[in-house]
């Protein structure tokens, strides 16, 4: 999102192509009439989506799915790569495209006053990186859960916009099981989950996001806060945290509802 705020908006868009009839879901009726003359007013992002307003009343809500990816380029390209479903130009020669090869990603319209009630984003929880989500709302949220802490946190009622990478990162760092039931956390542990939620997400957005498969910034960069994973991705290797320690087998991995899971059985309890 800030990728593309930097380059669209107050800007007018002087054309907008749609490639096909649907990602994920079909594209509405008129996309790319409503974005074509409109000015980009501004942008928002809520959980996984994109939300770019214009002044026509409207906001483009952009889902990138798993393998979806917003690449800015200059326009004067011969042709459209393959697998760019939308194509928006502006006036001042600024090209984006949404790329997406397996196409989970999805665009929609809603009215920008009404974005809260679209069916995507109703029943969304609090963001993590607002001030609103803290340890009593997290201790609120989680209260009598029977269910593992990590599949609470991934629950976007609960937190909107953690996914598995992050969920797994923040656990380490908190020192929390991924299989610990979510209602009995107590209150420091809740506490101190909600401060490394928060620390491990900034961490991310500074380093560009992970690229994990597709994923690259709208620049075409890579994102390099892979290389800062504690555990994800690291099944074998020695715990960052107790390496060789007497009862540290490791990193390790399981599968929860059906996602990997790594940890640190000695710390993370």
């Amino acid at each position: 999102m800030r990728g593309l705020r930097a380059q669209l908006e107050g800007r007018r868009i002087s054309r907008a192509l749609v490639h096909r009839a649907d990602m994920r879901f079909p594209f509405p009726a008129g996309l790319a009439e409503v974005m074509t003359g409109a000015v980009v007013t501004g942008f928002r992002r809520r959980a996984k989506y994109i939300l770019m307003r214009l002044d026509r009343g409207h906001s483009v809500l952009i889902h990138l799915g798993m393998s979806g990816r917003m690449l800015i380029e200059r326009v004067g390209r011969n042709a459209v790569p393959a697998h760019e479903h939308v194509t928006i130009e502006t006036e001042d020669g600024v090209l984006v495209g949404f790329v997406d090869p397996r196409r989970f990603g999805s665009v929609d319209l809603v009215a920008t006053a009404a974005e809260d009630a679209h069916r995507l984003l109703a029943g969304l929880g609090p963001e993590p990186l607002d001030e609103a989500f803290n340890a009593a709302v997290l201790g609120a949220a989680l209260e009598g859960r029977r269910t593992p802490i990590k599949a609470a946190l991934l629950d976007q009622r609960n937190v909107a916009g953690l996914g598995n990478i992050y969920v797994c990162e923040a656990l380490f760092r908190a020192g929390l099981s991924p299989t610990r039931l979510a209602g009995s956390l107590t209150k420091p542990q809740v506490k101190r989950l909600v401060a490394e939620i928060k620390a491990t997400l900034s961490e991310a957005v500074a380093a560009g996001g992970s690229s994990l498969r597709d994923y690259v910034q709208p620049d075409g960069e890579l994102g390099y806060f892979q290389h800062a994973w504690k555990v994800y991705g690291r099944e074998g290797e020695p715990c960052p945290a107790c390496p060789g320690l007497p009862g540290c087998p490791g990193v390790e991995r399981i599968v929860q509802s059906g996602r990997s899971t790594f940890h640190c059985p000695r710390r993370q309890r």
